[in-house]
């Protein structure tokens, strides 16, 4: 494709639409995020980490990383190990909340239930070491972006323009479920998919 014969606003769209496709897909990103939405946990920092990690992630995709990444798969597969390790951790402290129970939302808590500082944590680790946002946003996206030719920056700020509409939704679109979710029960329940939801993904990065 040649990019400069395409409108700009069509590149940019292309790239929204391409980031959403690949984004919108439940994982244990997007899990975290929707848990601390309903919680009104430090909202705004786990979308503000998610959002930037993606944006470097995806402009330096778009920049030609990809090919160091083709060229060092050893980077893809320490991210692979280091998540499965972390994702799995973190379902065993999600179970254990869940078969504990005593957690609830009330409005009075709400932004106050965890540290800011292991929340940032938690939500930088969900993101790089997920092998997947490397192949999605710097192979993938990448290599999108460039059959744009000229335009692939602007493929590229669609696709991140497509991640800031996603996380900020999905972070805090979600705290209308926070009365649905107010009770101790209703957080067993969600530490229990969280939980779940942990384990099938480190599996399948376990297995390949």
């Amino acid at each position: 494709m040649n990019g400069s014969s395409v409108d700009p606003v069509t590149t940019a769209l292309h790239g929204l639409l391409a980031g959403l496709s690949l984004i919108i897909a439940i994982g244990s990103q997007n899990v975290f995020v929707l848990r601390q939405g309903i919680r009104r946990d430090h909202v705004l920092a786990v979308v503000a980490v998610c959002i930037a990690s993606d944006a470097v992630l995806i402009l330096a995709g778009a920049g030609g990383l990809g090919a160091l990444v083709r060229a060092v798969p050893e980077v893809v597969v320490a991210a692979r190990w280091a998540g499965v390790v972390f994702l799995f951790g973190y379902a065993v402290l999600a179970a254990r909340r869940a078969l504990r129970g005593g957690e609830s939302l009330e409005a009075d808590e709400a932004g106050r239930g965890s540290g800011r500082g292991p929340v940032v944590a938690t939500a930088l680790a969900l993101t790089w070491l997920n092998p997947h946002v490397y192949l999605d946003t710097v192979l993938l996206l990448g290599s999108i972006a460039a059959t744009h030719g000229a335009q692939a920056w602007l493929f590229a700020v669609g696709a991140v323009a497509g991640s800031m509409i996603w996380f900020s939704a999905l972070g805090f679109g979600a705290r209308g479920l926070g009365r649905v979710l107010s009770s101790a029960r209703s957080w067993r329940v969600v530490d229990g998919a969280v939980a779940l939801t942990m384990l099938i993904v480190a599996g399948l990065l376990a297995v390949g």
